[in-house]
């Protein structure tokens, strides 16, 4: 069962992506105010949810699972580690989509605005979480200053999430839901917008397991190299 949905993933994340590529540029209707802008509805929210809450998440409860002694393992190290890659990948998307949409609403292709710059300095620290790993050559040492790094950084989420409501900012509130709980996109509209929701968050899934085999394989080559070079010294005592 679980080696057919592995084999699933890929084809059922095509075809989330595809639908939603037809239906968002072919099947929804403009919008009033923002003509065809309001396609890039169908991609720039998911990507951001997939950057802020499913990749950076993922990251952020595999770095505690290691911290806590039950679960700690090299499996949630590397599976923190890999999400934080693809996170980063997201993040970049996100800016640069939410920049395609901006110039022609705001007149700038950026603004300092709060969930914007907000964002922009996730991305700067999940880069530097990326650097930390790379300082330290100690497997445990560097997943336990990784994972607290990774939990600390995470405080920004909820800070991006609520910078609409707490501050005035360009940034429209949010895309879905009304604060009264009343959905703000209907009919075919709405159908695109959760098709790309649930692609782009499949295709995480798909990025995070095809990364985490690549660090496998790594980690494994290097351990071979390892052994090598220890019988090889071995060899030269004797």
């Amino acid at each position: 069962m679980i080696k057919l949905s592995q084999r699933l993933l890929g084809p059922v994340t095509l075809a989330c992506l595809a639908a939603t590529f037809v239906l968002g540029l072919w099947v929804t209707p403009e919008d009033r105010t923002q003509k065809n802008l309001v396609r890039l509805l169908y991609v720039h929210p998911p990507i951001a949810w997939v950057a802020l809450y499913v990749s950076f998440g993922t990251a952020t409860i595999a770095s505690c699972l290691y911290l806590w002694r039950r679960t700690r393992s090299m499996t949630m190290d590397r599976i923190a580690y890999c999400a934080m890659e693809v996170s980063v990948v997201f993040i970049i998307l996100t800016l640069i989509t939410g920049s395609i949409w901006g110039r022609p609403t705001w007149g700038v292709w950026w603004a300092w605005d709060a969930r914007l710059t907000s964002t922009a300095i996730l991305g700067v620290f999940a880069l530097a979480y990326l650097a930390l790993r790379r300082a330290n050559d100690d497997p445990t040492l560097r997943a336990r200053r990784s994972a607290v790094f990774a939990i600390l950084t995470a405080v920004n989420v909820p800070i991006i999430h609520f910078s609409v409501v707490w501050w005035k900012t360009l940034h429209q509130g949010a895309s879905v839901l009304t604060s009264t709980g009343q959905l703000n996109v209907h009919g075919s509209m709405l159908l695109a917008m959760l098709l790309g929701f649930v692609g782009f968050t499949l295709l995480f899934f798909w990025l995070l397991r095809e990364r985490y085999r690549l660090e496998v394989k790594r980690d494994a080559r290097s351990i071979a190299t390892l052994d090598e070079a220890l019988a090889l010294r071995r060899r030269e005592g004797v």
